[in-house]
């Protein structure tokens, strides 16, 4: 792989389209009009099959936009997996070199035939959608397998601008939005969901030998690699994890007035996603930050919730 690729330099596929037919059309002549429903249909299924935030919002999109957002998903789902399953790092980096290179093809206008590939092909060539989103995850995902611990929360927060960060400007891409202050504001609630999912899953993450909690802040508390094994949430990681929440919910305030500046069908989902997150940490803080005892989560009846008020249009 070619890990000083000039993203920048490379033309989106869109605009390798625009100008010799439109991108369904152009796709027909490499894939056939039956293998592009045959991804799409395998990016539906494998979004139904996982109930999480990302899919939740989805109902609350236009129909015409909610088979795109799908095969973006079975993107990040795919490298995800990859990621977190292959048993050894070895074989993770292997497996998402092959995404890597599907990727490559992909916006180099030959995009592979099976997979989400097509069914993500005509996403990028319909929105134009830039590439560096897909490349940053794949960089994020590749560091999981080398890097399990951050020194500061400014490692952390790197991390995050590529580990999350890049979901959101896919989603601000469908709306065609793409100004450094929108962008900005969506990178706010993206990393704030991200930092919600670490106090969340201070025990689960240890388990599988990541700690994502700055090692910095761990001295500061008196926190010890040890305290993560315990049973029950030591005072000392309780009174780390309460001023990582209170830095999470900043970053949902700061996100917060993007609903203001976009369209009202994206505005009801960036409200979603920041009222989840923020139940998140309030789930968090019932628990008085004893997450090792179990991990705090947010109830099925408090996302209905949620969603209906949504729907409504009162949060």
């Amino acid at each position: 792989m070619h890990a000083d690729r000039e993203l920048a330099s490379r033309q989106p596929l869109g605009e390798q389209l625009a100008g010799k037919s439109p991108a369904r059309d152009a796709l027909a002549g490499a894939h056939s009009a039956s293998i592009l429903r045959q991804s799409e249909r395998a990016c539906r299924q494998l979004a139904r099959r996982h109930y999480e935030n990302f899919l939740v919002a989805s109902i609350l999109l236009p129909r015409r936009l909610r088979q795109p957002f799908y095969n973006i998903y079975a993107f990040c789902r795919t490298a995800d997996d990859v990621a977190d399953e292959s048993g050894r790092p070895d074989l993770a980096l292997q497996g998402l070199d092959r995404i890597a290179e599907g990727l490559d093809a992909l916006f180099a206008g030959n995009p592979p035939a099976d997979d989400f590939y097509p069914a993500l092909a005509d996403t990028v060539a319909t929105f134009n959608l830039r590439q560096e989103p897909f490349f940053d995850l794949i960089s994020a995902f590749r560091q999981d397998q080398t890097v399990t611990r951050y020194a500061t929360l400014e490692q952390l927060l790197d991390y995050c601008a590529r580990s999350a960060n890049p979901v959101g400007r896919l989603v601000l891409q469908l709306a065609d939005i793409r100004d450094a202050r929108r962008v900005e504001l969506s990178d706010q609630i993206c990393t704030g969901l991200q930092l919600a999912n670490f106090a969340q899953d201070v025990g689960r993450d240890y388990s599988i030998g990541r700690v994502y909690l700055p090692s910095d802040w761990c001295q500061r508390h008196g926190v010890t690699t040890e305290m993560l094994s315990q049973k029950t949430t030591p005072d000392g990681l309780r009174r780390l994890l309460r001023e990582f929440c209170d830095f999470a919910e900043s970053c949902f305030d700061r996100g917060m007035p993007l609903a203001d500046e976009v369209p009202k069908w994206l505005a009801a989902d960036i409200k979603l996603f920041i009222h989840g997150g923020l139940e998140t940490l309030a789930a968090v803080r019932r628990f008085d930050f004893d997450v090792l005892r179990k991990r705090p989560k947010v109830g099925p009846i408090t996302q209905g919730r949620l969603v209906l008020m949504a729907i409504l249009g009162r949060l």
